[in-house]
């Protein structure tokens, strides 16, 4: 399938992201992860949607990709703040689909 390695990777991402975002609901401070969560649930639709229609080989996809980059960009940036290590998890995954996108992009 065109794409499997990217498919792949955003999936990964998002489940890294969902992950994260439960895992921020039972920490003690909470209210200190609200833009954890609310990044990281957005992060995994971004990435789930974009990994469907990459399945479906529709066609120009440039524009989505490039809002897949900027969204997991800025999960990673987020979960990177945070010591914990569903966190720091989340953050490598978002980094890695954000240079896997790119590499489309450019590719």
């Amino acid at each position: 399938m065109k794409n499997e390695a990217l498919i792949k990777t955003l999936n990964t991402c998002a489940d890294a992201c969902n992950h994260c975002a439960d895992a921020c609901l039972d920490e003690d401070n909470i209210g200190h992860m609200i833009d954890c969560i609310r990044t990281d649930r957005v992060c995994a639709d971004v990435c789930s949607s974009t990994a469907k229609i990459l399945s479906m080989s529709y066609g120009p996809i440039d524009e989505l990709l490039r809002f897949c980059v900027s969204v997991c960009t800025r999960c990673a940036e987020e979960c990177s703040q945070h010591d914990h290590e569903h966190c720091q998890e989340c953050a490598r995954a978002c980094t890695a689909c954000k240079e896997a996108c790119q590499n489309i992009l450019t590719g």
